[in-house]
């Protein structure tokens, strides 16, 4: 797949004058400069968030009457239920707000829907018997603004619910007590992009104002919310980079002993936004792919190190059976994509099957739209003939638009540009893909070329340890704060070679008498298109790589061409 490289442009007097202002290298002050961060405040909230900035809870919708009725609910001893979603940030959520009510005294317990019978969100029957239970206020989070029906029913059942959520609303609100989400249409709060669990954290806030309390009894949790907040793909910018940054100070020494026990177990040398993405989120969600959501929470919860031990090395297992699910499923996603000529040639890749699990279909469904640039629909069949799939796209491709054009065939649907979730009998399972190949084709899907964007050209001779720790305070990386990405020309290829049963490439290269190390991760076919001695252009971030007490600055390869 042919990748676009475009580099940023800079206005030369721009960046003398933030080199002057912050003391800050030439380089680190260009990848603010193509950041769109300019000015003294963006800047100093960029580079030294503190917790004087975080906005007014109040300003949200509703804020005031939920904090009303939850502090009346725990005055007159009410018991108080949290609904909760089965991902990273519901975990994270239910247990942020459950440890903060618990420390207010209050009589709280917690739902959360099981991904494999009830699927996401509320449900009547888990209503029913919310009610049942004798439960007399329902908080959802990171969940609930759909919720219109289920919400009605709990009224008709004398269950009162607040609604906090991140998600987008309908035209129509639920009827619910209070409805928390800055993304309604009345919204006046300064940042509408918070995750579930930064949500709560604002509830909890608020809470904590009105109640007299000390920062530190909403502050000390930053270091959960934190964990959502990255594990949850919301851009990292605004208030979620104040959360971020400020949060994994707090998972550093964090005194949750779940999470402490978790970190340990994932074996992360060091403790940023790569070890929480990559160490601790997949943990955690294997829990709810595999219909063992509860697991998770228990281990957030538990003040036993023995527990917090036995159910890490449970998420461990499950995250093995996800891992094995999940390769086996990719495997045999690519076989059919690779032996039916039809799959190859289509301008989408549509795929059911009989066998798969679909609380892992996802993940497949974003390598497979990695691999072959093209967006993906992966659909699982029950015994009953109903199909659940999922789906991800590429950048200028909105799937859900797509999705409500070619909506014939589909029972249900939901989502956004970049991730759909889709249901539909096996009988339709045909008509649906020729539907869609068609609207796909008259979209002009074909023109849309994957772009790398560069932050700067460099030569090896730019590069040494201190450059690449200055760029660490651009850190935590995440959504809509990539690491930064550069372009070097003309290096000569000093050695090759494949690693991980050839998953993998590694390189040497050099560039006059500079010479530097180049891992690229699921590039290992590059070793049968390139040799030693060619000359090549290629684009990667920098990091540094520790081995044996020694550091050295490395290219982590995005692309690769051969220099002319």
């Amino acid at each position: 797949m042919n990748k676009k490289w475009e580099c940023y442009k800079t206005d030369e007097n721009e960046l003398e004058k933030i080199v002057k202002q912050y003391n800050i290298s030439k380089l680190l002050a260009k990848i603010l400069i193509n950041k769109k961060i300019i000015t003294e405040k963006e800047i100093n909230l960029f580079l030294n968030p503190t917790r004087n900035d975080f906005y007014d809870p109040f300003l949200m919708p509703d804020m005031e009457k939920a904090v009303d009725r939850i502090i009346k609910a725990i005055k007159n001893k009410e018991n108080i239920i949290i609904y909760g979603d089965y991902d990273v940030d519901g975990i994270t959520s239910i247990t942020v707000l459950k440890k903060f009510l618990l420390e207010r005294e209050a009589i709280v317990s917690e739902y959360i829907p099981n991904r494999l019978d009830e699927g996401y969100g509320l449900n009547k029957d888990a209503i029913k018997n919310i009610v049942e239970d004798k439960n007399d206020l329902m908080i959802t989070v990171d969940c609930g603004i759909s919720g219109i029906e289920e919400i009605e029913y709990a009224n008709s059942l004398g269950l009162e619910t607040i609604v906090t959520d991140h998600h987008e609303p309908s035209e129509t609100l639920p009827n619910a007590v209070a409805i928390v989400d800055a993304k309604r249409k009345d919204n006046i709060y300064p940042f509408n992009q918070l995750a579930g669990v930064g949500v709560v954290f604002k509830l909890i806030q608020a809470i904590s104002i009105k109640m007299n309390l000390e920062e530190k009894e909403y502050l000390k949790y930053l270091d959960i919310v934190c964990v959502g907040t990255i594990s949850d793909i919301v851009p990292l910018v605004d208030e979620n980079r104040v959360i971020a940054k400020l949060g994994l100070k707090l998972v550093q020494v964090t005194k949750n002993i779940g999470l402490k026990t978790l970190l340990e177990l994932a074996s992360y040398k060091k403790i940023d936004s790569t070890a929480i993405s990559f160490g601790i989120a997949p943990r955690i969600n294997a829990c709810g792919r595999m219909g063992e959501e509860q697991e998770a929470l228990k281990l957030f919860l538990t003040e036993s190190e023995e527990e917090a031990k036995e159910i890490a090395e449970k998420l461990n297992q499950y995250n093995k059976n996800r891992q094995d699910t999940e390769k086996k499923i990719f495997k045999e996603a690519i076989s059919m994509i690779e032996n039916k000529k039809e799959n190859k040639n289509n301008s989408v890749i549509i795929l059911g099957n009989n066998n798969w699990h679909h609380g892992v279909i996802g993940i497949v469904a974003s390598k497979i739209t990695e691999l072959y640039f093209k967006p993906s629909i992966l659909i699982c069949f029950e015994d009953d003939g109903i199909g659940k799939g999922s789906g991800r796209s590429i950048p200028g491709f909105d799937l859900h638009e797509a999705l409500t054009n070619c909506n014939t065939c589909l029972d249900k649907f939901g989502g956004h540009a970049m991730a759909v979730g889709v249901s539909l009998k096996e009988e339709n399972f045909e008509k649906f893909k020729e539907e869609f190949e068609k609207y796909a084709q008259n979209s002009n899907i074909y023109d849309i070329i994957p772009i790398i964007q560069i932050d700067e050209e460099i030569t090896l001779k730019d590069i040494d340890l201190e450059t690449v720790k200055q760029l660490s305070l651009l850190e935590p990386f995440g959504e809509a704060n990539k690491m930064p990405i550069f372009l070097y020309k003309n290096l000569k290829i000093e050695s090759i070679r494949a690693l991980s049963e050839g998953k993998h490439i590694k390189l040497e290269l050099k560039d006059n008498n500079f010479y530097i190390n180049a891992i690229g991760f699921n590039l290992g076919y590059l070793t049968e298109q390139y040799h030693i001695g060619d000359k090549v252009d290629i684009v990667g971030s920098l990091e540094i790589n520790e081995f044996n007490g020694k550091q050295n600055v490395q290219i982590n390869l995005k692309d690769i061409r051969k220099a002319y």
